[in-house]
């Protein structure tokens, strides 16, 4: 529903005061913050058009008011037409993912951990496209005992995996040249696919460490469809000292539900953030979430979770900055 220039002002203002200290808006905070050359009458008037509209409910009748969730959502998307990444508290964001020598898991959860600092709400980052990394070399190192360590090198940084296995040095040598020869280039979704084709054609070649390359594929399958995912509670504590102290446990709930947190992070579309707001009805708490995308594949989303009253402003600058941040860097 499109507003007029003064609704919208209006509007917008109510819902950032509300977010800002939980105090219903009135006709008369209105005039005090909003600047607008309007008469206390006429800005009443404005209010109870906007709540007639369904974008703002009293709670008592001689009270002032506050914004519903359809509210909620008109000043979200508005507000993430015009985001911008100016949070100069992000810039970190770049020497983090710049470096092929890191580990993706702690890349991603290093963004996590910035985005949970900078917004003081809880982030979740759930890794869900490892499919979607593109190889580049395999290294795959006998340990003590009945192990063996692999990296696998992608062109977004690495995966390290142990293997209960025991395997010669000569046999992981082997097996580190033969995928690299192979699958240098492809996706882990495509060598995992392809895998049993290639060791058909192959089976002389593969034969004395093949154990060693079908361990490895089990444990990618295993991790490509497990949807890892880390919590960072910073910003929790805070919560609990706001007023919404309801929204403040039922966040806290979802937090320990791992089931419920891969369907609330998950991204849903194709867009850069996307907002689901908490209701009555659906949702326990609201997120705010986007993609993790490096060298143009989705790697894993991220999600800051809070209660309806958030201040998704400073949310969605954030994760801009992280989007452009992963724009900007280009593989190799």
């Amino acid at each position: 529903m499109e507003l007029s220039e003064r609704k919208n002002k209006i509007l917008c203002m109510a819902v950032e005061e509300y977010i800002k200290d939980c105090s219903p808006i009135t006709s008369g905070s209105v005039k005090e913050k909003a600047n607008l050359d309007l008469s206390t009458a006429t800005l009443r008037n404005e209010l109870n058009a906007l709540e007639a509209m369904g974008f703002l409910k009293q709670l008592h009748t001689s009270g002032g008011r506050i914004p519903t969730v359809q509210g909620y959502r008109y000043y979200v998307e508005n507000l993430l037409s015009s985001t911008s990444a100016s949070n100069k508290e992000l810039e970190n964001v770049k020497n983090l993912i710049s470096s092929r020598t890191n580990s993706l898991t702690e890349i991603v959860s290093g963004i996590a951990k910035i985005v949970s600092h900078a917004t003081n709400y809880p982030t979740v980052v759930m890794m869900n496209g490892l499919e979607n990394l593109v190889l580049d070399e395999f290294k795959i190192i006998p340990l003590l005992e009945q192990k063996v360590m692999v990296l696998i090198g992608t062109k977004s940084g690495y995966i390290s995996q142990d293997l209960n296995i025991k395997a010669t040095i000569k046999e992981c040598e082997d097996a580190s040249n033969y995928l690299t020869k192979n699958f240098k280039g492809e996706t882990v979704g495509f060598m995992i696919e392809n895998i049993d084709q290639f060791e058909e054609g192959m089976q002389n070649e593969i034969k004395a460490f093949q154990n060693v390359v079908d361990t490895l594929i089990g444990g990618l399958k295993k991790l490509n469809s497990s949807k890892l995912i880390d919590v960072h509670r910073e910003g929790s504590a805070k919560l609990l000292q706001d007023k919404d102290i309801d929204g403040a446990k039922k966040v806290l709930n979802v937090l320990d539900d791992k089931e419920k947190l891969a369907d609330i992070v998950e991204v849903k579309g194709k867009g850069e953030i996307e907002v689901d707001l908490a209701d009555e009805e659906t949702n326990d708490c609201s997120v705010v979430k986007a993609p993790i995308c490096l060298n143009g594949n989705q790697l894993a989303s991220i999600g800051v979770i809070g209660p309806q009253r958030m201040d998704y402003a400073s949310i969605a600058s954030a994760l801009k900055v992280v989007i452009d941040s992963l724009k900007d860097l280009k593989g190799e």
